[in-house]
């Protein structure tokens, strides 16, 4: 069994964030760096439950990165965001950032993040300039991911990696950060209702680790 509660009308708040209040607002709350969060929606003990699924349990989380690409357009700041292929192991059809498992051979999460997202879409890290990151996240398919936001600014060139990546959007910043365009989305999965943070842009429904980690990036720049 699948339900979602999400807000059908497209809302964006009045004041739209500059590229400048972005940086500033992630400086003002970087002290909250470090903490792990998670994808589930209230209750608060359900929250907990998931939060504690890896941490508790026998199998070791295992190290990933993302990159959250924030894109500078004359109208204001986009999120570029990928739709992942059919036939992927994990994650399949869904909205997620660029990004993957730290390697041997990477020497940060931050490498990670960059070279995760020229293989998927062929963008260099020269394109990109890093402004901060947000909390630790914690994934249920074992995963201890940190998200990296960079700055895009135009002119660049995607070429993504069909086998991986089925296709690229951008939606409006202000539109994915508003609480009001946050909705909730549970489902049946192995025995136990799972719940998530979602969100329609479109035709695009951003649910699970996407979206919680856009609710930590709308808690960080939201915040008084």
């Amino acid at each position: 069994m699948e339900w979602w509660t999400i807000l059908s009308d497209r809302h964006i708040n009045g004041s739209r964030l500059t590229l400048d209040d972005v940086v500033a607002r992630l400086d003002a709350t970087a002290n909250g760096i470090g903490r792990r969060s998670n994808e589930a929606a209230e209750p608060a003990e359900i929250e907990e439950q998931n939060r504690n699924e890896w941490v508790k349990g026998d199998k070791p989380l295992k190290a990933a990165a993302v990159l959250v690409p924030l894109v500078v357009r004359e109208d204001g700041l986009n999120v570029l965001l990928t739709k992942r292929t059919d036939h992927l192991k994990n994650h399949a059809g869904q909205i997620s950032f660029p990004g993957g498992r730290v390697d041997d051979t990477d020497r940060d999460a931050l490498h990670t993040a960059l070279r995760e997202t020229e293989e998927e879409l062929g963008l260099p890290a020269k394109h990109i300039n890093i402004i901060g990151e947000l909390d630790e996240y914690i994934v249920g398919t074992g995963y201890l991911v940190n998200p990296i936001i960079g700055v895009i600014e135009p002119p660049f060139e995607l070429n993504p990696e069909e086998n991986e990546v089925a296709e690229v959007f951008e939606a409006s910043l202000d539109y994915l950060i508003a609480p009001e365009n946050m909705g909730t989305y549970a489902r049946d999965y192995q025995g136990a209702t799972r719940h998530h943070f979602a969100i329609t842009w479109e035709e695009h429904f951003i649910w699970g680790a996407t979206a919680g980690m856009l609710r930590n990036l709308s808690q960080r720049l939201l915040s008084e």
